[in-house]
């Protein structure tokens, strides 16, 4: 079955232009205007990958991403925010809400299906069994579920991915340019601040105090390791 994509973006003729592209790379693609008709869609739908636009007519992008991200059933969607706007607070206001990607108008489309396949890759990759736990963290790849002392932690597709990479190499220094390879599938000049802005957020859910993280260091000029308190 193909992998089903929503494109929701009040201008008609990107959502026909993206529709194009992405029916030629094989996969189903659904529309919706508002952020009311997309929520609609990912409710009923499910679909695979959200590509959301932040400026809607009823809602903005990032209300329906908090929606998203509040529902256990629908918390790990994958989500490429899609915007005109390209003032940095906005990017990383989008990832702290839990978007998984950030793309800005004008796009090239050839670049969105290339998102949509990188993300798709990591998010639905078929794992053997497996189970880490190194102290009150447990990681299920099977179940992709982490849990702290057997709470369950909500993560995004690409904070999950974070934290088998880290949770795999405790103890070992990752670089900013080798986490965002594995984890996002793509790495360039500028993406270091949204690895920073995944990291974050990662560093909220799981440490005691996010302003003195203990389980996810920064490492000097090269980039992060995880170590268990």
């Amino acid at each position: 079955m193909p992998k089903r994509i929503l494109v929701v973006d009040d201008d008609r003729s990107i959502v026909k232009i993206l529709r194009g592209y992405l029916e030629l790379a094989g996969f189903e693609v659904l529309a919706a205007h508002t952020g009311e008709t997309a929520l609609q869609h990912v409710r009923h739908d499910k679909p695979d990958v959200l590509i959301l636009d932040l400026m809607l007519p009823d809602q903005d992008g990032w209300d329906v991403t908090r929606t998203i991200r509040a529902n256990p059933s629908l918390a790990t969607t994958p989500i490429i925010m899609l915007t005109a706007r390209v003032d940095d607070t906005d990017k990383i206001i989008g990832l702290e809400l839990g978007g998984d990607d950030y793309i800005t108008k004008p796009f090239n489309p050839r670049e969105v299906v290339a998102r949509v396949r990188a993300i798709l890759r990591r998010s639905q990759q078929e794992y053997i069994p497996q189970v880490i736990q190194i102290g009150k963290l447990r990681l299920d790849i099977d179940q992709h579920e982490l849990t702290i002392n057997g709470q369950v932690v909500d993560l995004t597709p690409t904070e999950f991915k974070l934290m088998q990479i880290f949770m795999e190499n405790p103890g070992f220094a990752h670089t900013r340019e080798e986490l965002l390879e594995k984890s996002v599938g793509y790495a360039y000049e500028g993406m270091g601040r949204t690895l920073d802005t995944h990291i974050r957020n990662i560093r909220r859910k799981i440490e005691d105090d996010p302003g003195q993280p203990e389980w996810i260091q920064t490492v000097h000029s090269i980039g992060y390791r995880l170590v268990e308190p």
